[in-house]
This record gives structure tokens, C-alpha cells and sequence, in this order.
């Protein structure tokens, strides 16, 4: 792109967005479609037929020949099957079509996908349904329709489907709040979602050498080298010209499909990098998101680069996370979770932030399953994320604030504004009153919250369908104790002072990193659960069924699927990586360690057979990787056998119980001896590129 006047005119060139279906539509079906998507009504075959033909005709336009229901399986990534727009019309010849009944619904084999045992395997079908809320795109010569995914018997088989869920229970429990404050002017109230993204850069030579990388998206070996992020140099530091290269083109790719892509930097860790975008609905950001992770990938291999999206490719530094805003906004414009210019607003404003935290500290345990993988469990509670405990920042303020609502007290902040208790009489609210907490799960920044829990790798659908669900579950409640009530202020000041006092135990504005805190979440009574297993449950515990259910989110049966998904991918994921590190040991490093320790022994043969030479050096080195090698050789049996008894146990919990405890053991243990050999090891012989090499080979 030469010219960056052209950026406006690239943007969405993509996409069969609102400005494009107005132009090329007939006027009384753009109407209907319009009405459709606002308000969910059903969608006619005569009006599917025409937006079908006038989108194949743009897309031909555009060069695509193809076109794909693209949605999101529970495998975590998107999937899509391809047909061309071709028809046959006699004498060989064909035409090219696209009908509305094609674009409303496919028809992919369900048979292969996770489902956590809601269909059979020999079960196979499966549907896909146009999400009329998510535009369309192009991408590499297909027409790509944003889908929904369900089972033969209805049940969601993806991520898309609950969230659109969740998004109209959210939405249908905000507007009754917002009509007891008299708001009846709003028709839609959407969850909206900036997902910032962390990832690294890693040169595609050096990729293609480590097996472990290629295999499981992290490195299982790896000596720690002489600089890492000590010395705090890489953050924000000034972009090498062959990662802005491929930054430049991220965007412009991203920005033809429409992507928001508004901010990149270089992050802590060398080598590490972030993109984040302007926020939007949260369905269409979670699409976007996903499209980001895939665009990401294809675009650094064209630099001979490769993008690592797994939450700690290497140990010793800084993992990636992504970062979930998450706020609610009206279709007029206003958002929920900002302090407003008058009294009127600003209550409003506290109800709808005590339901949240009231939801958080309700749902504490679900709201960390969502995040909950296998890669996640090595970056949480590490120096760049998030300890395992839920815990929210509200900053000094606005905490000042709740606790004189609570004691009935008079608050003056910092401004010297008074504050007189009384819903009815709130000043407005200082914005940026405090610091940013970056070491809190859960974080108030103003006008949304930070969730900083999930992975790199995550889909956000996950922990948004917990957060829109658990508010809406809250917020009816308050709807359900204020509706008809004699005198709405004192009840609208009676629930926002007793859900505070009720829930602040979730507030914590200190240093989330100390040992302090873990003691004083203890006594709060608040959960740590460290690892993957010990949060899945959360999912099928009575409470989360029984609040899933009453706001249609999912059913007893697909939450069940998704705990039994969740700890297979689990299972799979350590299985991988440990028949992975007997690989490369069996086949790379031990045959390395032999021939070093020959050569050594070669050299130390001969200084003796001349007579007259110190040979303490090579005796020593000789010894040390002689002894560590038959340290490593038994490690490596170890781990076999405990991979063997994982494998082995047929009851899925049982074995995610094994590899947790301990596959995961022999691992560590052999990894441990494998790094110290590498510092022994000259390194003509060690097979694998060092961390020095990887984090520090892309300029």
C-alpha cells in the first residue's frame, strides 16, 4: 500500500459490510435484512435468495470462485469446507450460482469434530447456520459466511453458538434494567469485546529444527542463555525492519477484512510482540479475533518467520496471554459501565458495576475454568500473568466510593468533591482516579474491565459466554427484586450497598504477585485453583448448570460435552508433548551426548598415549556428561513408563489425574538434566537451536 490515504478505501474492501449490501442490494430487501439482524427475526427464502445473489456477485468481482460456511468448532481454531459457485447448464458448460438456502445453511460431517459425547461417531451430521450478525469476507479466493454449528439433534457443537446465547440473555436482562430507570428507548444492549493479543516471532529456519515447536507449540528443552528479559529493553523498543515488515502487511490484511487492528508494539519478552484492536460487539470480535491468530501465522511465514501462539513457548520468560476488555454498550450509544454527567447516570452506573462483581465473585470458580488449558497452566501465576486466584481492581476511588455507600458515610476524593450518600445525589466520577493494577485477573480501567486470565492461544468466546451469562444471571435478580417495588431509590440504594458489602471480599487493589495476598485470598475465603483440572468441574457443578440453563446458554448435555472436551484436550495436549520429548531425546540428544563424550574421549586417549599433557579438563567434562547422560537415560525410562500408565487408564479423569501429576513430573525432571547437558555440550553437537538463537535470530 503506497499511498496512506488509501487506508479508508482498503478497509472492509473485504467484506460484504452494511456500506456494501446498501449499495448493491435492492432497497426493500436491504430493509429486511436490516430489520433481521437488529432484531432477529426470521429471515424469509425469497429475501436469502437475492442478498445470496448479490453477494456471489460481488465475490466474483472480487475473484473468488468458492464458497465456505466458516465456523468455529470446539477444536479451538475455525474449520471451513469449500464448494465453487459452478453449475452445470448443459454442453459442458456451467454457470456460476450461490442460493439463499446455500448461504442461510450447510451441511458438514459432524462426525469428526469434538463433541464430549453428544453424538456418535457414526452420527455424522451436522449443520451450519448463516450468523446474519457477522459479515461476510473474503479470504484467499473463498466467500467466507460466518456460521453457527450445531449437532443433527440441536445441540451447539461450537463456540459461536452459546455466545450469540449469552449475548441475548445479557441483552434481554440489561434492558429491564434499563427500563426501571426509564429507559425505554433501547432496543439492543451488546457485550463489547477488545481482545489484545500476544504472540512471538521466531525465525522459520530455526523453527523448522525444533520438533518440539512444530509438534506442541512450545519448547520442552531449552538451557536458560545469558541475557533473557532482565534488563527490561524490549518492551516498546523501536521495531527491527523485518518485524515491521510483517506488522505492515498484518494490518493491511487485517484491515481489508475489516479487523480493527488499531495498536502494535514489541512486549516484554524477546522476541514477543502484541496487537491489540478497537473494540466491537463480541461476537464480531470474537470472529475477528480468531481470523487475527490464523492471518497472524500465514503472514509470518511469507516473512520466513513463524508466529508461536501458545501461552509459554519458552520458559524462563514472559508468556502471552490476550487480554479480554469487556464492557456493555446500548444501541444508542451510551456504555453501561461509565460514570455519567448526572446522579440519574451514575446510579445506574453502580448497579450495573455491583453486578459485576457480584457475578465475579459468584461465579469465580466458572469464570477460571474458562480459561483453563493445559498452556495456560504453565504462564498463570508467573511474573506476567495473573496469579490462579480471582480477584478484581476497582482503584482506590471508586473502592472509597462503595465503602461510603456501604457505611452510610460522607466520601470526598481527591478532587474534594463531596459525595453525599443517596443514590439520588452522586457527583460525577473522576475517570483515571487511580493507577492501572497489571498484576490484577479482573481490572476496572475506566469504563470496562480487563480480564487478563485468558491464553494467547484461547478463543475469547469461552470466558465471554461466563462473563455476559453470570452478569445476566445478576442482573436479573436485581430486576426481579426492583420491578413493582413503592419507593425504587431506597431499594436501587438498599441492593447497591448490600451487594457490595456481600461481595467485596473479590476487590483487592494490592500486588497480586505476593505471598501475602494467596494468604489473604485464603482467609477470604476465595478459590486457588492452579491447574486445569482443578477448575473443570466448575463447568457441571449444579450451580453452573442450573444458571446455564435458565438463560438458554447451554444445556445440561452440552456443558457435560464441554468438561469431557476440555479434559481430553488436556490429556492429548501432555500425551503430545511427553511421547514428543522421549522423541527428540531418544533420537537427538542422547546420540548427541555419545558423540561428544567420544570425541572427549578420543582427545583425552590420545593427550595420555603423548605423555606430558594436563588432561583434568577433558576428564572432567568427559565425567560430567558420562554421569548426566545415565541420569537422562533413566529419566527418560521414567517418563516412559509414567506415560505408558497415562495412556493406559481408560477413565478420563483418572488420566488427566496421571498426566497432571505424574507425566507432567517425569517431564520437568528430564528436561532439567537434558538443559544442564546442553551447557556441557559443545554446540556443533547439541541438535537443537539454543533459546539465545531463536529469541535473538529475528532482526
Amino acid at each position: 500500500m503506497e499511498n496512506m490515504k488509501d487506508i479508508p478505501e482498503l478497509f472492509g474492501s473485504m467484506v460484504f459490510n452494511d456500506e456494501t449490501m446498501r449499495l448493491r442490494l435492492p432497497k426493500d430487501i436491504y430493509r429486511v435484512l436490516k430489520k433481521t439482524m437488529r432484531e432477529g427475526t426470521h429471515l424469509e427464502l425469497d429475501v436469502a435468495n437475492a442478498v445470496a445473489n448479490d453477494m456471489k456477485n460481488w465475490a466474483v468481482e472480487k475473484g473468488a470462485t468458492h464458497f465456505s460456511h466458516w465456523f468455529q468448532p470446539m477444536t479451538g481454531i475455525t474449520a471451513e469446507k469449500h464448494d465453487s459457485f459452478i453449475s452445470p447448464v448443459g454442453d459442458g458448460k456451467v454457470i456460476m450460482e450461490f442460493s439463499g438456502k446455500e448461504l442461510v445453511r450447510g451441511e458438514p460431517d459432524a462426525s469428526s469434530f469434538p463433541s464430549g459425547g453428544l453424538r456418535a461417531t457414526f452420527e455424522a451430521r451436522g449443520y451450519t447456520v448463516w450468523d446474519i450478525t457477522s459479515y461476510a469476507f473474503i479470504k484467499n479466493g473463498t466467500l467466507c459466511i460466518p456460521t453457527a454449528f450445531c449437532s443433527y439433534s440441536g445441540e451447539a457443537l461450537d463456540k459461536k453458538t452459546p455466545l450469540l446465547r449469552s449475548m441475548d440473555a445479557i441483552d434481554k436482562q440489561s434492558r429491564r434494567i434499563l427500563k426501571l430507570f426509564g429507559n425505554t428507548s433501547v432496543r439492543r444492549v451488546l457485550p463489547t469485546v477488545g481482545p489484545e493479543q500476544e504472540y512471538f516471532l521466531v525465525d522459520k529456519d530455526m523453527y523448522l529444527k525444533r520438533p518440539d515447536l512444530a509438534f506442541t507449540g512450545r519448547t520442552l528443552f531449552g538451557a536458560r542463555p545469558p541475557k533473557g528479559q532482565e534488563m527490561d529493553d524490549h518492551y516498546f523498543r523501536t521495531l527491527t525492519p523485518r518485524v515491521s515488515a510483517f506488522m505492515k502487511e498484518l494490518d493491511e490484511e487485517l484491515w481489508k477484512l475489516g479487523v480493527l487492528a488499531k495498536t502494535k508494539h514489541n512486549e516484554a519478552a524477546p522476541a514477543q510482540h502484541e496487537l491489540a484492536p478497537i473494540y466491537t460487539t463480541a461476537n464480531i470480535a470474537t470472529d475477528h479475533n480468531q481470523l487475527t491468530m490464523e492471518l497472524m501465522k500465514s503472514v509470518a511465514y511469507k516473512h520466513g518467520l513463524v508466529c508461536l501462539l501458545h501461552e509459554k513457548p519458552f520458559a524462563g520468560v514472559n508468556g502471552s496471554g490476550k487480554h479480554n476488555n469487556w464492557s456493555l454498550a446500548s444501541d444508542t450509544g451510551v456504555n453501561l459501565l461509565e460514570p455519567g454527567e448526572t446522579p440519574h447516570e451514575n446510579a445506574q452506573f453502580l448497579l450495573f458495576l455491583v453486578a459485576v462483581i457480584k457475578a465475579v465473585d459468584d461465579y469465580q470458580d466458572l469464570l477460571r475454568a474458562s480459561v483453563a488449558s493445559a498452556g495456560n497452566d504453565h504462564r498463570l501465576g508467573a511474573n506476567e500473568a495473573p496469579p490462579a486466584i480471582i480477584s478484581m481492581f476497582l482503584g482506590n476511588e471508586l473502592t472509597g466510593m462503595l465503602e461510603a455507600i456501604e457505611s452510610g458515610s460522607v466520601y470526598r476524593n481527591k478532587k474534594k468533591y463531596q459525595m453525599e450518600i443517596g443514590v439520588t445525589a452522586l457527583p460525577h466520577f473522576p475517570m483515571d482516579a487511580t493507577d492501572r493494577n497489571r498484576t490484577s485477573p479482573f481490572a476496572f480501567t475506566g469504563n470496562k474491565f480487563e480480564f487478563r486470565m485468558p491464553g494467547s492461544s484461547l478463543s475469547v468466546a469461552g470466558p465471554n459466554i461466563v462473563l455476559n451469562t453470570a452478569v445476566a444471571e445478576v442482573l436479573s435478580q436485581f430486576a426481579d427484586s426492583l420491578e413493582g417495588v413503592k419507593d425504587f431509590n431506597a431499594a436501587l440504594g438498599a441492593i447497591i450497598k448490600t451487594t457490595y458489602g456481600n461481595h467485596k471480599r473479590i476487590i483487592f487493589n494490592g500486588n497480586n504477585y505476593s505471598a501475602d495476598w494467596v494468604k489473604e485470598a485464603s482467609r477470604r475465603g476465595l478459590s486457588n485453583l492452579k491447574t486445569t483440572m482443578d477448575t473443570l468441574g466448575a463447568f457441571i457443578c449444579e450451580k453452573s448448570v442450573t444458571m446455564f440453563a435458565a438463560h438458554r446458554v447451554f444445556s445440561k448435555a452440552e456443558l457435560q460435552s464441554r468438561y469431557e472436551i476440555l479434559t481430553e484436550s488436556y490429556c492429548k495436549t501432555l500425551g503430545i508433548e511427553a511421547l514428543t520429548m522421549i522423541d527428540i531425546t531418544k533420537g537427538e540428544i542422547i546420540p548427541a551426548c555419545i558423540d561428544y563424550q567420544n570425541e572427549l574421549a578420543l582427545l583425552l586417549e590420545r593427550k595420555k598415549n603423548c605423555g606430558g599433557y594436563d588432561t583434568s579438563l577433558e576428564s572432567f567434562l568427559l565425567g560430567q556428561i558420562a554421569g548426566l547422560s545415565t541420569k537422562l537415560f533413566e529419566n527418560l525410562k521414567t517418563l516412559e513408563n509414567a506415560a505408558m500408565e497415562a495412556k493406559n487408564e481408560q477413565k478420563t479423569d483418572a488420566q488427566a489425574a496421571l498426566f497432571g501429576s505424574k507425566v507432567l513430573a517425569s517431564m520437568s525432571e528430564l528436561r532439567l538434566t537434558a538443559d544442564e547437558l546442553e551447557s556441557l555440550v559443545a554446540k556443533k553437537y547439541w541438535p537443537l537451536p539454543s533459546y539465545a538463537d531463536l529469541l535473538y535470530s529475528v532482526i
